[in-house]
C-alpha cells in the first residue's frame, strides 16, 4: 500500500475496513426512552468536568432499533445518558451504550467517542407493551416497559424535532502506543436532516440489575419522570472538540 492509499483508508483493518466514510444516515430509527431521577453522587461521578448535571439529577435510559443505517446495516442498541449543561447550554451526555453490531461499535468509539460495548439489546412490542431488554453475556441487566401509543404527539412533532437538535456530548479517550492518553476530549455533535415520523408519551417502568461489566444499575432509579416512543430519520455528522483535557 502506498502512503496515499493508506491515508485514504476509512478505518482499520486497512485491507477490509470496518466502516465506510461518513456522514451516516439512519432511517426509521425507533426509540424507547425512559427518563428518571437518580442519585446525585452517582450522577456526578459519571459526568465529566466541565459538564454540570441537571438540577433535578435527571438521566435517561434508552433502547434504539436501527433497521436501515448507511454503512452499519440493521442493529439494536441500549444504554444510559444524562441531561447536563456545557457552558450553560443544555446537552445530552452519553454514559454507556451496548449494541450488537461491530461496525457502529468501532466507528462510534473511534470517530465520536461513543461509550460503546458489545451487548444484546432488543426492542419490540409485546401485545400492548413496548418492551426493551438488554442482555450482557446472556445475563439480563435491564428491562424497560411503556404503554403502547397511549398519548400521541402528532400535534407537536415540531417540538419533538427541536428536542432532537440539542447538543450531544461524548467523552472520547484513546491511548497512545505506550498506553498513555493520546486523545482525551469532550466531543460535541448535533443531528441533521431530522424527520419525525411519529412520537408518543406514556407510562414507563425501568428495572436495572447490577453487573460489574455492564454498570447500567450504577445510576439507580429513584423516580420515573416519563417515557417516550419515537420513530425518526436523521443524519449523524462528524463532531467537534468542545474540550481537550490534554491541551
Amino acid at each position: 500500500m502506498t502512503r496515499d492509499e493508506i491515508l485514504a483508508t476509512t478505518s482499520m483493518p486497512a485491507f477490509s475496513p470496518s466502516y465506510p466514510r461518513g456522514p451516516y444516515r439512519f432511517c426509521h430509527r425507533e426509540y424507547l426512552i425512559i427518563t428518571y431521577e437518580t442519585d446525585p453522587v452517582a450522577l456526578r461521578r459519571a459526568l465529566p468536568e466541565p459538564l454540570e448535571p441537571h438540577p433535578d439529577n435527571l438521566v435517561f435510559y434508552e433502547w434504539m432499533k436501527m433497521p436501515d443505517s448507511s454503512g452499519f446495516g440493521d442493529y439494536e442498541e441500549s444504554g444510559s445518558g444524562a441531561f447536563a449543561t456545557y457552558n450553560g447550554e443544555p446537552c445530552n451526555f452519553s454514559i454507556q451504550m451496548y449494541l450488537d453490531d461491530e461496525p457502529p461499535i468501532t466507528a462510534g468509539r473511534e470517530i465520536w467517542g461513543f461509550p460503546k460495548k458489545w451487548g444484546q439489546p432488543r426492542l419490540k412490542v409485546m401485545k400492548d407493551t413496548l418492551t426493551g431488554t438488554l442482555f450482557y453475556d446472556d445475563e439480563r441487566v435491564a428491562m424497560g416497559t411503556m404503554t403502547y401509543k397511549h398519548e400521541s404527539l402528532a400535534h407537536d412533532l415540531a417540538s419533538v424535532r427541536d428536542g432532537l437538535l440539542k447538543l450531544n456530548v461524548n467523552l472520547k479517550i484513546l491511548p497512545d502506543v505506550d498506553g498513555t492518553p493520546k486523545v482525551a476530549q469532550l466531543v460535541g455533535y448535533r443531528l441533521q436532516d431530522v424527520t419525525v415520523h411519529g412520537a408518543w408519551n406514556g407510562e414507563g417502568r425501568l428495572h436495572l440489575i447490577p453487573h460489574v461489566n455492564c454498570r447500567v444499575a450504577d445510576l439507580p432509579v429513584r423516580r420515573i419522570v416519563g417515557a417516550r416512543h419515537m420513530i425518526v430519520d436523521f443524519t449523524l455528522p462528524f463532531g467537534e472538540v468542545l474540550h481537550d483535557y490534554l491541551a
